[in-house]
């Protein structure tokens, strides 16, 4: 799949945010953002941006009462091979979905790649997912810096986004602008020097942000902790 017409990408936005609302997740969803080409009002839409703030699974309260009443650590270790059921994704959503469950290399439940097997599904639609504990906002700024530290842009947030749903609102208002392009946002290096960069810096974060998504095929996904 080489992209999204525009009115396409809104759409499966929309559908996103749906299932989010209605459906139970492996990991509780706070807020959900679209960022880069999509909001910037491209059409087509090359590759979909879509950000995700959750909540760390500090205590699951469906391990108690899930299937069998048995550990769903231990059950999940025995049938999937897959450790941290129960405590970094869902027990009743693991046991509702387990063929959705994804792990880490370390073969430990991965929030942020369960949320996408819910979520995406089809590896073939251009969508990046990013997934962290932090507001947009927060990691944005985050990233920006860890970036500058390690002198690797392409680990940067395209600070260029739109707030879709929160707290169990969905921003209608949002939706309309996205759908008729009334965003009004700056290049992504003139975006980066607002955060503090200087021209030289900002330029080469945005070529080099601008590589690394050309390279990104299907459905990606990548999170962190903050």
């Amino acid at each position: 799949m080489s992209g999204f017409d525009r009115a396409d990408a809104v759409a499966r936005l929309e559908e996103l945010v749906d299932t989010v609302e209605r459906e139970q997740l492996p990991v509780p969803v706070r807020e959900v953002w679209a960022f880069g080409d999509v909001a910037l009002g491209l059409d087509p839409v090359e590759r979909l941006d879509v950000y995700l703030t959750k909540d760390i699974l500090l205590r699951d309260g469906s391990a108690a009462a899930s299937d069998a009443g048995a550990d769903p650590d231990a059950r999940f270790r025995d049938s999937h091979g897959i450790a941290g059921v129960g405590k970094s994704v869902r027990a009743d959503w693991a046991d509702d979905h387990p063929d959705l469950l994804r792990a880490n290399a370390n073969g430990h439940a991965a929030p942020e790649r369960c949320l996408a097997a819910h979520l995406l599904g089809d590896e073939d639609e251009p969508i990046h997912l990013e997934v962290c504990n932090a507001s947009f906002e927060d990691n944005v700024t985050q990233r920006l810096r860890g970036a500058k530290r390690r002198g690797d842009y392409t680990q940067l947030l395209d600070p260029r986004g739109v707030c879709l749903w929160a707290e169990g609102t969905k921003s209608d208002e949002a939706f309309r602008k996205l759908r008729e392009s009334e965003l009004a946002l700056p290049t992504l290096s003139a975006a980066l020097g607002m955060l503090g960069l200087d021209e030289e810096e900002a330029t080469e974060a945005a070529h080099d942000l601008h590589a690394w998504r050309e390279q990104q095929d299907g459905v990606t996904v990548r999170g962190d902790v903050v």
